[in-house]
């Protein structure tokens, strides 16, 4: 009788932590369903929140990235980032839309890196350990995403 005592409990704390787990998800969920936390990803990592408690704080930028086609999509990096830690941004954030709209979908950044770069007033972004600050980007800056590396040789016009 003792011994199924025993198997009783590991089943009902089995069960209580599984059902921890999903409360703590459902709670999860629930939240950012909220309209105040739209701008919390749906799966955030510790970094994530971090970054964006830092930008109510002032300690990091948001930053507008316009892409080719005309659409836009904002992503947010502390105020010491460098050009790679707003391309790494710019990865999550794309593979993210993608997901949502299509599933898993393959990019191949380092092609994406390797042909087109990112430009600010007319310059181009080109060294990944310069600091964003550097070429001027501060909070609500405009990034051009997918400028071609051929007309990034020169000046960037047409926006």
């Amino acid at each position: 009788m003792e011994s199924g005592a025993k198997e009783e409990g590991k089943v009902l704390g089995y069960n209580s932590k599984k059902v921890k787990k999903v409360a703590i998800l459902s709670t999860l969920a629930a939240l950012l369903d909220d309209p105040i936390l739209a701008d919390v990803p749906k799966k955030p990592s510790l970094s994530d929140v971090d970054t964006l408690i830092n930008l109510e704080l002032g300690s990091a930028m948001c930053i507008s990235i316009f892409k080719l086609d005309g659409t836009s999509f904002d992503v947010a990096v502390m105020n010491s980032a460098t050009v790679k830690d707003l391309k790494l941004a710019i990865k999550k954030k794309v593979i993210e839309l993608e997901q949502s709209k299509m599933g898993h979908r393959h990019i191949s950044w380092r092609h994406v890196w390797a042909n087109f770069c990112l430009a600010h007033h007319n310059g181009k972004l080109l060294d990944d350990d310069a600091a964003l600050h550097d070429f001027g980007v501060r909070n609500n800056s405009q990034i051009y995403l997918f400028i071609t590396r051929s007309k990034a040789k020169g000046k960037v016009g047409g926006f």
